[in-house]
């Protein structure tokens, strides 16, 4: 008889985001939108698979003209019920989404989607190799016409 008391393990769908693990420097293109203006930022983006694996957890903090314009904690997972991964996003700019983004790999590209009030927000990260990944974040008003917002690239720090 199988012990029901005994705790999951992370699923090969959990050990998939250890890909992102590490400490990265991104260049990136800021789009103009009602937040901000438009622009070339650079980012430092720390990840670490944690919480017995099951979570990969990534702080992100975006530079512009020599200060820090924005900061995000993003917390991804992968939800073994829905057969979807999540991502929970947090950022300095004080919004947080009612529900988590919700998606899926194809082939070596992450993609999440999220919907609010406020419209719909996905974020593709692609896994280029080893040391090199793409992410950018669109936004939305119907979930059809996407617009870009961020645009990175992202190389591992050794």
């Amino acid at each position: 008889m199988a012990d029901h008391l005994a705790a999951p393990t992370p699923l090969e769908e959990h050990r998939r985001l250890a890909v992102f693990a590490g400490e990265w420097a991104g260049e990136e293109m800021v789009y103009p939108s009602r937040w901000t203006a438009g622009g070339p930022a650079t980012s430092h983006v720390v990840a670490r698979v944690d919480l017995n694996g099951f979570y990969l957890i990534q702080d992100a903090r975006q530079m512009r003209d020599g200060k820090e314009a924005f900061a995000t904690h993003g917390v991804f997972t992968y939800d073994r019920d829905d057969r979807t991964y999540k991502l929970f996003w947090h950022d300095s700019l004080g919004y947080y989404s009612p529900a988590p983004a919700s998606g899926a790999w194809i082939g070596n590209k992450l993609t999440l989607v999220r919907g609010s009030l406020r419209g719909n927000a996905r974020h593709v990260y692609e896994v280029v190799d080893d040391n090199n990944y793409t992410m950018k974040i669109q936004f939305s008003p119907d979930a059809e016409g996407w617009a870009d917002v961020l645009t990175g690239t992202y190389r591992r720090i050794h």
